[in-house]
């Protein structure tokens, strides 16, 4: 086992893959995976559901490989940096909801 925590797995930066898949049911579905981690795949309706269930099922597998003991795919380094706020990228966000351009919540 590496010399790297918890944090250190959580904190790489794993190639996200978004696909549009056709279901079963002839409908069209979004397929999201961490290729690189094994098992990481969430198929669903809406891209940012998949996406926010995806993150979710990453930090489960990353925490479950870890507390057994097994080695934890490093495809590249963890992010040192601390993730900054853009105040600019809030600050035209803001105004596209003060201009009723964009809805709140």
């Amino acid at each position: 086992m590496s010399d790297y925590t918890i944090e250190d797995y959580l904190a790489v930066p794993y190639r996200l893959v978004m696909e549009a898949v056709e279901g079963a049911d002839g409908e069209w579905h979004r397929r999201a995976s961490y290729p690189e981690l094994p098992g990481c795949t969430v198929e669903g309706e809406w891209a940012v559901d998949v996406v926010d269930a995806l993150e979710i099922l990453r930090v489960e597998i990353i925490e479950r490989m870890f507390n057994e003991g097994r080695a934890v795919p490093v495809p590249r380094p963890p992010l040192r940096r601390s993730a900054r706020v853009d105040m600019a990228r809030l600050g035209f966000t803001k105004w596209l909801v003060d201009h009723s351009r964009l809805e709140s919540g």
